[in-house]
């Protein structure tokens, strides 16, 4: 007990004197090293959990949360060219169809439907009708202000002044707790269910008993969709162990703050805000937190095709045009993003780490 009590104490000021060395206004490695200090910190006093949650609820959605998870999607390009790719496979998917219909279990700001609106509207020819069902967690910091009423509207209007067919229909449910009886599907409609950023949220086998991710993909697979797309964040924090979880997650988001430090100036509100309020919220969670309260639990991109396949769904390659249009889209950018192709899914990254990957399935 005495010697733990020492460990405690020389951790402390350990702690201590790095954040004296640190900072959330420096380069990029002072400042990941800042917010993986302040996980370690939180790891040892045992608030991981409230941290996050503080993070998370501090910001109702019409304030800056939501305005820095815009920018994020804008100003790190891997994540907006995750959407597209996804966008681009529902676009192929939607030729030939009268009625569409698709289901988004974490519609977040409704950022990718926003642009898969406005692609819709530039396309020449008949367009189907689009019908969006989108998951609400009940306990989500949105709801209590009109949560995905809010969003869905937002769309809607922006679908009308586009004249783009379109409804909304929100489903206020835990994803865990979701059955096809809730989804109002309709006869004649061609079903899509979209995946982005949401699954690593599932916990699975490593967790519980229950496992709510493998449950979550056979039950979309259940539904006979036309097309599933998945757009994740490819680095193992799920099952991995304490030392090697840090140091992975340190490698992944020393790109990702890298690759932020190239579009926006050191000096940036935005990026500051973007760091803080989604950035920082992830890699306190994935270091400070263990068991059931570690929500952030991403896979790498085998894993996730294992998965997929498990639940009977086969892969279906992005279309080269998607590809090119987006691959056009990098060259405006900065030449040190990369995209690769890789047993048919799209790897998007920064130099040499994949940090994003989008498949499309069926």
């Amino acid at each position: 007990m005495q010697s733990q009590r020492g460990n405690i104490e020389k951790a402390s000021t350990l702690i201590n004197e790095l954040r004296q060395l640190v900072s959330i206004q420096g380069d990029p490695s002072q400042r990941i090293a800042a917010y993986m200090v302040e996980g370690l910190a939180a790891r040892m006093a045992g608030s991981g959990k409230y941290l996050y949650k503080a993070l998370k609820c501090k910001e109702p959605p019409s304030s800056d949360r939501l305005a820095a998870m815009q920018i994020l999607f804008e100003i790190c390009p891997c994540f907006r060219f995750g959407f597209m790719a996804a966008n681009g496979a529902m676009i192929e998917a939607f030729k030939g169809e009268r009625r569409v219909h698709i289901i988004d279990f974490d519609i977040n700001q409704g950022s990718q439907y926003i642009t898969l609106i406005q692609t819709l509207a530039n396309l020449q020819g008949k367009l189907p009708h689009v019908r969006l069902t989108g998951v609400d967690d009940p306990d989500s910091v949105q709801r209590h202000v009109g949560g995905l009423r809010i969003i869905g509207q937002r769309l809607e209007k922006l679908a009308e002044a586009l004249k783009v067919s379109f409804e909304f229909h929100a489903v206020a449910s835990k994803t865990s707790l979701v059955n096809p009886s809730m989804l109002n599907r309709k006869p004649g409609e061609a079903l899509i269910v979209n995946f982005a950023f949401q699954l690593h949220h599932m916990p699975d086998e490593s967790v519980s008993t229950v496992n709510e991710r493998d449950q979550l993909l056979r039950m979309a697979k259940s539904l006979n969709p036309k097309l599933v797309t998945v757009v994740e964040q490819d680095v193992n924090t799920n099952t991995a162990p304490f030392f090697p979880r840090f140091t992975e997650a340190y490698n992944y988001y020393s790109a990702v703050f890298d690759s932020l430090d190239v579009t926006l100036p050191r000096e940036s509100q935005d990026r500051l805000n973007v760091e803080k309020q989604c950035l920082a919220r992830d890699i306190v969670n994935i270091v400070a937190c263990e068991g059931e309260e570690r929500i952030e639990r991403y896979e790498v991109a085998g894993k996730w095709r294992a998965r997929m396949m498990m639940a009977g769904f086969i892969s279906c390659s992005i279309t080269p045009n998607v590809v090119d249009m987006i691959r056009k889209l990098i060259k405006e950018y900065c030449d040190r993003y990369m995209l690769k192709q890789e047993a048919g899914a799209l790897h998007f990254g920064w130099e040499d780490k994949s940090l994003i990957v989008a498949s499309a399935w069926k």
